[in-house]
């Protein structure tokens, strides 16, 4: 399918471009929205700190393992019906959140919430692709990049401020959202393979499984390790609750106002170079963190993480885009989330051993990620 020209996009179309982005949002905000709220949860529900900390790992898991699926399936489904379908079930899913009265009702709309974003994600940065411009890719994925490190950015803030009058309104809240997001659609289904529907194992190349274990090295040690930046300003500088989100805030907001150019960088220098510098800069910022002398200096720190998170992620949504369909776009973004479903288990007991262990150990996972990027 050919892009249309910047000329010549209607109304209608740039309206679902922008939902486009917003959908990219929107995933990650409603996974994170949470943790911010976790007490009220448990208070609420009758679950213990750990049975409301479980509601993160249950809309992360099926959301990481199905879009290792979702993709392929969702094409052949044709993307635009899938993503409908998908988003009015996450307006249900929310809903049922919102008025779950048990602990386990809820935890199983958030493992449903999950399950249907996975069937959004792919198709939506493979439809934005589609109608993208090829010298302008890079850009476009970087504005979808930054849009959904926002979103996991901004979930405990605003899950915190709901939480404050009543948690469920941040239930009520995404599901609105998602049902506008289901009227506005998508602008393009991506281009149909003419050798007949996508298999499986088309997606499954070595080439794809690669550039997902980057992106999960990747995510893993940057947008995954924004737990163990709260541990060590709380141990270290005794932050509160407030200033915590602050700092934790920072990132995203970083990667937002970036977004533009690193993905003209992406465009300019091509991805493989960004993926690495991102990936080198990364690491020396992670590593940093469990050194610098003041909270101050962790936040300015941790915000750039954020930029140098998006010149890995843009490049290699880049990559991914151009070499393949919506399938290995889904295997990508999977490995791109159970790395960071993977960060705690990783990353917590060199921790505990030692601040520079655990930082350190991250700086490390990063340059491997660096190392397994492909040139082209």
């Amino acid at each position: 399918m050919s892009s249309p020209a910047p000329s010549t996009t209607s109304g209608v179309d740039r309206l679902r471009i922008a939902a486009l982005y917003a959908g990219g949002f929107l995933g990650p905000f409603g996974g994170g929205i949470t943790a911010s709220m976790l007490p009220e949860l448990g208070a609420d529900l009758g679950l213990s700190p750990s049975a409301a900390s479980a509601s993160l790992t249950a809309y992360l898991l099926p959301f990481a393992l199905l879009m290792l699926v979702s993709g392929t399936l969702g094409q052949r489904w044709g993307a635009r019906r899938t993503v409908r379908v998908a988003y009015v079930a996450y307006v249900v899913f929310s809903l049922l959140g919102a008025v779950a009265g048990t602990g386990w009702l809820f935890l199983a709309a958030r493992a449903l919430q999950g399950a249907a974003n996975a069937f959004t994600t792919p198709l939506l940065l493979a439809s934005l692709a589609a109608a993208t411009p090829r010298e302008r890719l890079g850009r476009s994925l970087g504005v979808m990049g930054s849009l959904q490190a926002a979103g996991m950015t901004f979930a405990p803030l605003v899950g915190g401020l709901a939480a404050a009058v009543d948690w469920r309104l941040a239930f009520i809240g995404v599901a609105a959202v998602a049902a506008l997001l289901a009227v506005a659609g998508i602008p393009a289904d991506p281009p149909r393979d003419p050798a007949g529907p996508p298999r499986l194992r088309d997606a499954w190349r070595p080439a794809v499984l690669r550039l997902g274990l980057v992106a999960g090295l990747a995510w893993g040690a940057l947008g995954g390790l924004s737990f163990l930046v709260a541990l060590r300003v709380e141990d270290a500088f005794t932050l509160g609750a407030a200033l915590r989100g602050a700092l934790l805030t920072g990132f995203g907001v970083c990667g937002l106002l970036t977004a533009r150019l690193i993905g003209s960088g992406v465009d300019r220098f091509g991805p493989g170079v960004t993926i690495r510098v991102g990936a080198v800069a990364g690491a020396l910022l992670v590593g940093a963190v469990g050194v610098l002398p003041s909270a101050l200096a962790v936040a300015v720190a941790w915000a750039l993480a954020g930029a140098t998170a998006q010149l890995v992620l843009v490049g290699v949504n880049t990559l991914v885009l151009r070499g393949t369909t919506a399938g290995g776009v889904s295997v990508v973004q999977a490995g791109r989330f159970l790395g960071a479903s993977a960060s705690p288990a990783l990353f917590l007991a060199p921790y505990h051993l030692s601040p520079v262990a655990g930082f350190g150990l991250a700086g490390v996972v990063l340059l491997a990620a660096g190392v397994l990027a492909p040139r082209r």
